[in-house]
């Protein structure tokens, strides 16, 4: 059984941060901590010009929130706790100084999709299809709401998280803008965006550092807003219907 990990490694001025999990991507408490301390050490390391998140193995980029973990809360703060690490890994990922690429290889779920929206510009394969799954299971997208909107749109976010079980194409994100690109292959995606962030990497980084900032411009509440989200899904999470609902998934 392969053990969970993320690490980083840097390649010609871009940092690559990969996270695996045995599970289909899925990210347990831990797994989030270590991405987002991660996610904060790239941004200040000088030798890291760009920022490239990926994920290991093959068809699948990140299954999103940890089913065993989603199952074992038993009180509001720690399901707040639990929600909060979504919300600490997109706002590292929102204040990184260094411009993040996504490398999208296979289908996103629920956090997966908040991850992807969150890179600064987002690669993947024709694999690479998206579902915000939450409200079927009895919570709701509250955490990744803002960096998903903020990406495709209220109206696209909106008919994803109604139509909760179904996958979306990665045509389709291509087209709400999800996705810059897709690609038939692994190995092409893996080309375009080595060729983008080292292209990148040889810019101007001040004028890189200013560029971010004016595309994050006004979510400087999104450090209480997140929290606020991880909240209402940490209540949610103790309901009865949600309790029978993750039953199926012992």
């Amino acid at each position: 059984m392969l053990e969970p990990y993320v690490k980083l490694e840097i390649d010609n001025k871009v940092g690559y941060i990969e996270f695996f999990h045995p599970e289909h991507n899925a990210m347990p408490s831990d797994n989030l901590k270590k991405l987002e301390n991660t996610i904060t050490e790239a941004g200040n390391n000088d030798a890291i010009k760009v920022i490239v998140l990926k994920s290991g193995g093959n068809r699948t980029f990140c299954a999103g929130a940890s089913f065993k973990e989603l199952i074992a809360i038993d009180d509001a703060e720690e399901g707040k706790q639990f929600f909060s690490g979504f919300a600490n890994v997109i706002n590292a990922m929102r204040k990184s100084p260094k411009l993040i690429i996504g490398r999208i290889q296979g289908k996103a779920v629920g956090g997966g999709v908040g991850l992807a929206a969150t890179t600064d510009y987002c690669l993947a394969t024709k694999y690479a299809s998206i579902k915000l799954s939450e409200l079927s299971i009895g919570i709701g997208p509250f955490v990744i709401e803002p960096t998903v909107s903020r990406k495709i749109g209220q109206t696209t976010m909106s008919q994803m998280a109604i139509n909760a079980e179904q996958f979306f194409t990665a045509e389709f994100a291509k087209d709400k803008n999800l996705y810059a690109d897709i690609f038939d292959t692994v190995e092409a995606l893996d080309k375009a965006v080595k060729n983008l962030a080292e292209k990148l990497a040889s810019y101007n980084p001040d004028a890189l550092k200013e560029m971010k900032k004016v595309f994050w411009k006004d979510t400087g509440h999104w450090d209480d807003l997140l929290l606020e989200r991880a909240k209402i899904s940490g209540n949610l999470v103790l309901s009865d219907f949600t309790k029978e609902t993750l039953k199926r998934f012992k």
